[in-house]
C-alpha cells in the first residue's frame, strides 16, 4: 500500500468548526445511497474492576466513493486508570478500490461527531429562541455537546451540573471565553425547570432527568446511557415527552432510556415520532408546537463516523500539514 495518512486528536480539535461539521451530518442523513448495517455490540467481563466493557465495530458505506470502520471499547471503570471511558480508532477506505485512506483517532472523532448529531436534532427540536441550557455530566463530551448546542441556538447562559463540582468548575473555566455565561452548580434538580434545553451524558445507571420537573416547550438531549440496563430520564420525562431518536435500528435496542420504557409499555414503538433519517430528508419536520416537551434519544451510528471521517480528511487535504498535527505511515 502506499502512504496512509494519520490524523490524530490535535487536528480534530484544533480543526472543528460545528456550524460545518453539523452540515455535513445533515447531508450524510439525507443521502439514500449509504450502507449501515446494525454495529456489531459486544460485551466482555472485566473480574478485576468487577465492570463489563463493551466493544463496538460500526462500519459504514457510500457505494463506489467511501467506507471506514470505527473500532472501539467502552470501559465505564477507566476512571479508576486515569482513563477516559472511551478508547477507539477510525479506518477510512476508498470504497471503489478498498484501499485505506487514512487511520483517525477516533476518541476525538466520536466526541465531535456525537455533539454535532446531538445539535443538529436540536436545530430540528428546541425552539429556535432556546437560550439556556444545563448541561449534565462533565466527561469529554460535555463541554463539546455545550459548544455544539450554542452553534445552532442564541444560548446564553449555561449551567453544568456533575457528581464532582470540581470537573464542573473545570468545564466552565475551559469554556469561559465564549459568548455565553456559563456557571457550574450543584442542585440539578431545581435547575431543570428553568432551562429551554437539557443536555445529559453520563453513565448513569438510573435517571438523572425527572419528568416532574420539566415544563411545556423544553428538548431534552439524551447522550449517555448507552446500554439496556442504563438510563438518564424517567418513566415521566418519556411519558410527558414527544419522543425522537437518531436511528430505529440503535434506538429501539441499545439504550434503557427507550429499551425499558417499551418493555413496561410506557411506550411503544409507534410512539416514536421520527429519526434523523426522517428530518434530514424533510418527512418529518421535527418540533410541532412550542409548548410540547421534545426528547431526543442518541445512541450512535456508524453514518456520523463515517462523516466526520470524510470531513476531516477533507479539511486535512485543504491544510499545511505538520509533524505535530499529522503524519504518513507505510504499509
Amino acid at each position: 500500500m502506499k502512504n496512509i495518512i494519520q490524523i490524530d486528536a490535535d487536528f480534530v480539535e484544533k480543526n472543528t468548526d460545528f456550524p460545518n461539521l453539523i452540515a455535513d451530518l445533515e447531508k450524510m442523513f439525507s443521502n439514500k445511497e449509504l450502507l449501515v448495517p446494525m454495529r456489531h455490540h459486544h460485551d466482555f467481563p472485566n473480574p478485576e474492576v468487577g465492570m463489563e466493557s463493551t466493544l463496538l465495530l460500526m462500519p459504514a458505506w457510500n457505494p463506489g466513493k467511501e467506507a471506514g470502520v470505527k473500532i472501539a471499547t467502552v470501559s465505564p471503570a477507566n476512571g479508576k486508570f486515569d482513563l477516559p471511558a472511551i478508547q477507539a480508532i477510525y479506518i477510512y477506505l476508498d470504497a471503489l478500490k478498498g484501499s485505506i485512506k487514512a487511520i483517525i483517532e477516533a476518541k476525538s472523532l466520536t466526541v465531535k461527531r456525537t455533539a454535532a448529531a446531538s445539535a443538529l436534532a436540536s436545530k430540528y427540536l428546541s425552539r429556535e429562541n432556546s437560550k439556556s441550557l444545563l448541561m449534565i455530566g462533565t466527561g469529554a463530551l460535555s463541554p463539546n455537546l455545550i459548544k455544539a448546542h450554542a452553534s445552532v441556538r442564541p444560548i446564553e447562559q449555561v449551567f453544568v451540573w456533575g457528581r464532582n463540582f470540581d470537573k464542573a468548575e473545570a468545564i466552565c473555566e475551559a469554556l469561559s471565553g465564549e459568548k455565553f455565561e456559563i456557571t457550574p452548580i450543584e442542585d440539578l434538580e431545581d435547575k431543570i425547570s428553568e432551562v429551554d434545553i437539557i443536555s445529559s451524558a453520563t453513565l448513569s445507571p438510573t435517571p438523572l432527568v425527572l419528568g416532574k420537573y420539566l415544563r411545556p416547550g423544553q428538548h431534552v438531549d439524551l447522550v449517555g446511557a448507552y446500554r439496556p440496563d442504563m438510563r438518564e430520564a424517567d418513566d415521566d420525562a418519556i411519558r410527558r415527552s414527544e419522543v425522537f431518536v437518531d436511528t430505529y435500528a440503535g434506538g429501539l435496542k441499545e439504550s434503557g432510556d427507550i429499551v425499558i420504557p417499551l418493555k413496561t409499555g410506557i411506550l411503544t414503538e409507534q410512539d416514536i415520532k421520527a429519526d434523523l433519517f426522517s428530518m434530514a430528508t424533510k418527512k418529518h419536520s421535527g418540533r410541532r408546537d412550542d409548548a410540547h416537551i421534545t426528547l431526543f434519544k442518541s445512541v450512535g451510528h456508524a453514518l456520523e463516523d463515517l462523516a466526520a471521517a470524510a470531513h476531516y480528511y477533507n479539511l486535512f487535504g485543504k491544510k499545511e500539514r505538520s509533524p505535530r498535527q499529522s503524519g504518513k505511515i507505510k504499509c
